[in-house]
């Protein structure tokens, strides 16, 4: 009769003969070193890109004989992004200008004349100015919120105090917010939200570790901070005179 063999037994022993010991070494050590290597390598790799998209859109408007491979001889990257930051800043002095004031109002006003052109710039130009000046709508806090349905939670961005024909139309009975609802792993596309303020559970983590935590889908947790122990009461001792 065939030896009956107890199905955890085998299940053991075949276990530790597909990771033995010095495999095992190896494939932690191979990890360990991925997680090194894959935050470096896609930061290089993404700033690579970036200035070589920069180039190809800056280098075309640059005159051939200013550009390297025809004064040194060698395609430099990254000359791209050099012409784009002294042309912004050359622009953004000229427009701090009298003269400068005076040529945007001019090609707003003729912007202003165009139905479809004019849509597009003025909401472009509402979120640079929101962006890059660091406007009071801004995001302020990481929040979270209800959504798509009740039960359901989802990390949002607190923008500001929802105002205009918004706030005046929606029917509630207390103040609402504007949250942005950002998809993962692009936060950089979303929803809009208004949502009662009583409805919002504020967040203690920052932005950005809110936006870690959506970039990885949930696998990058930050920290939660250490709560401050209370003061511990003077003994008796400690309060009598010396």
């Amino acid at each position: 009769m065939p030896e009956n063999r107890n199905p955890n037994e085998h299940g053991e022993h075949h276990h530790r003969r597909r990771l033995p010991a010095p495999l095992g070494g190896i494939r932690g050590s191979f990890l360990a070193g991925l997680v090194v290597i894959a935050p470096i390598g896609l930061t290089v790799w993404l700033i690579w890109t970036v200035i070589g998209w920069v180039d190809g859109f800056v280098m075309p408007f640059v005159p051939i004989k200013y550009r390297p491979e025809n004064l040194i001889g060698i395609d430099i990257r990254g000359v791209g992004v050099i012409f784009f930051l002294l042309f912004t800043l050359l622009v953004g002095w000229i427009a701090k200008g009298l003269i400068g004031r005076s040529l945007l109002a001019w090609a707003e006003s003729l912007v202003d004349r165009m139905p479809v052109v004019r849509s597009i710039y003025n909401g472009l130009k509402q979120i640079a100015e929101t962006v890059l000046a660091q406007s009071e709508t801004s995001f302020e806090k990481a929040c979270l919120v209800e959504y798509p349905r009740k039960g359901i939670w989802a990390i949002a961005f607190i923008s500001t105090d929802t105002r205009g024909e918004v706030n005046r139309r929606v029917p509630r009975d207390q103040s609402l917010v504007s949250v942005f609802l950002p998809t993962t792993p692009n936060p950089t596309s979303g929803f809009l939200l208004f949502v009662p303020r009583d409805d919002v559970i504020v967040l203690d983590m920052s932005i950005e570790d809110a936006a870690k935590m959506i970039i990885s889908a949930g696998l990058v947790v930050p920290e939660e901070p250490v709560a401050a122990a209370p003061p511990k009461p003077l003994s008796r001792e400690a309060t009598r005179p010396g």
